[in-house]
């Protein structure tokens, strides 16, 4: 019994689903089930049945979800497995070092139709005169936002109007 719960107290600091954590929820489930049973019983209250199944649907949420972490992991252990057997498989014979690839790339001037972009903006997707003041106006403008001043200033007179 001492080595289950210094199990169970390792398990809970341990990532993911541990078997001695399973065993720990399914046994308290199974007793909160005894429970509900034995109060329904007791008092014949539909509380307790409707509790029963609640606890039951959480009970099985709980184990299906360890089910598929654990499926899960697997997966993921074939596929980290899988991977090293390919590696292990390619001869370095057979590998290629990037400067030896095989592709020839050519490089076209850049087009004398589209208009330059300063040096700073290089890089970066900029509308054509992207600090043109006129066009800042129109898209706050167009946003529909408006500076707040000129209300306080309206607030601040009416206030003064009303003393």
């Amino acid at each position: 019994m001492a080595s289950f719960v210094q199990d169970l107290w390792s398990s809970v600091f341990t990532p993911g689903p541990t078997p001695t954590l399973l065993v720990a929820t399914n046994a308290t489930f199974a007793a909160l089930q005894l429970l509900f049973l034995a109060l329904l019983l007791a008092t014949y209250s539909v509380h307790f049945a409707v509790l029963s199944f609640l606890c039951a649907g959480l009970w099985w949420s709980i184990n299906w979800f360890a089910t598929e972490l654990q499926a899960a992991k697997v997966h993921e252990e074939e596929e980290r497995q899988s991977r090293v057997r390919k590696r292990e498989s390619k001869s370095p014979e057979k590998e290629k070092l990037p400067d030896e690839s095989d592709t020839e790339t050519e490089v076209s001037p850049p087009s004398k139709t589209k208009a330059s972009v300063p040096s700073r903006y290089s890089g970066m997707l900029q509308p054509e005169n992207a600090e043109d003041p006129v066009r800042k106006r129109r898209s706050l403008e167009n946003s529909g936002y408006i500076s707040t001043d000129s209300e306080w200033e309206k607030v601040d007179e009416s206030d003064e109007k009303t003393k």
